[in-house]
């Protein structure tokens, strides 16, 4: 295909990297998709005749059942190749390693484990299925465990988070919850002693696994689960503490600090600040304002933020230390309602180069990738 850059007001230059009509994915923003050294990102691409993507989001709250090729494309030339082909079940390391369901024989899967630098695979482990992973899985900074959101009840009632020992082969559920229906786990990404879990209170879904509403008037909240002792740490977000949470989060690299949006005040509530910091022992902090701060990535240093916009679609990055931010790029998304590779879910590669995001700003969702402007990070991170 050819790669048309479009230059913007901003002084970002934008590339849309894909051109087809199947539907696509950056994945998502909670972690960079990138090979450690910024050169590859890796997307997914609906295969032909597939049934569903099994997002948690989607009205349909059953398994995934589908296949999905997993394109690795190089940043800059945007030649592409295939990393794999599997079922879900992805998960992402700040290493740049990149892991997969595969199917084998009957219900039988293998855990795909993808080196997005070398191109390397291999099976990390062998799980007797059928494994009910419910979004996107979470691996430990040591690459040992392995954990993901499940259906516990075949009537829906309870949901649990289970965690494979990769070494031992051994699968144990560490948490249940009625209201972990969307947990999106995530390690912490230093010690990986904890696993930060999504808690939608007041969500429901049906016997039949329709989803009749993702998150009650009580709002959404996170915790921290321990995996040693499976001990909860309930973090201050969320009613009583602040507006409800969105549902969009992330580790603050190794601060142990967790990133997050919670819902507005209004029309102009990003003024008063919807991005902010909390930390296990600690009140929430505004971390930045100015914006209605939606999805929401960290830079894998840890000094950076990148969210888009509700509303405009316009993609932000910023500083955590200084709170200072600027728009990088318009995305022109749609944020069409349950629809989400129409969501930007914009991340930052790990040299600060690059923002790589969806868009249906062409009229059907492709993949894209931004320049950082020259002297942003600076000026950004500088009092």
């Amino acid at each position: 295909m050819a790669i048309r850059p479009v230059r913007q007001d901003t002084g970002s230059t934008v590339y849309q990297v894909t051109e087809n009509s199947l539907p696509k994915s950056n994945i998502y923003c909670e972690i960079p998709y990138c090979s450690a050294d910024s050169r590859y990102f890796v997307f997914s691409q609906d295969r032909p005749g597939h049934v569903t993507d099994g997002h948690p989001d989607r009205r349909d709250a059953s398994p995934p059942i589908f296949d999905s090729d997993y394109i690795v494309c190089e940043i800059g030339t945007w030649e592409r190749r295939l990393g794999g082909r599997g079922c879900g079940g992805i998960a992402m390391t700040h290493r740049g390693i990149f892991y997969f369901l595969r199917r084998t024989k009957g219900e039988s899967m293998e855990l795909t484990r993808l080196d997005l630098e070398t191109g390397e695979s291999e099976v990390a482990c062998e799980l007797e299925g059928p494994l009910k992973v419910r979004g996107l899985a979470t691996v430990s900074p040591s690459g040992r465990y392995y954990a993901y959101g499940v259906v516990t009840d075949d009537r829906y009632r309870e949901y649990g988070i289970e965690m494979v020992d990769l070494e031992e082969g051994r699968f144990q559920i560490i948490d249940r919850d009625p209201y972990i229906l969307n947990p999106h786990p995530q390690f912490e990404p230093s010690e990986g002693r904890w696993i930060m879990v999504q808690q939608n209170r007041g969500g429901k879904i049906d016997e039949r696994g329709n989803r009749i509403r993702l998150v009650g008037e009580e709002g959404a909240t996170l915790y921290l689960l321990d995996i040693a002792d499976q001990g909860r740490t309930t973090l201050r977000v969320g009613k009583p503490y602040t507006t409800p949470c969105t549902g969009h989060q992330a580790w603050i690299g190794g601060t142990k600090e967790i990133l997050l949006t919670v819902s507005g005040y209004g029309p102009r509530s990003g003024v008063r600040g919807n991005l902010l910091g909390v930390r296990p022992d600690g009140r929430a902090r505004v971390v930045s304002s100015g914006h209605r701060f939606a999805h929401v990535g960290t830079s894998v240093c840890g000094r950076f933020f990148c969210c888009d916009e509700h509303g405009t679609g316009d993609i932000i990055i910023g500083s955590i230390k200084t709170g200072k931010n600027a728009v990088v790029c318009h995305s022109e998304s749609s944020f069409s309602p349950g629809i989400q590779d129409t969501h930007p879910h914009p991340y930052l590669t790990p040299d600060l180069k690059w923002v790589i995001f969806n868009s249906d700003r062409s009229g059907e969702p492709q993949i894209h990738a931004a320049t950082v402007p020259d002297d942003m990070i600076g000026e950004l991170d500088d009092y």
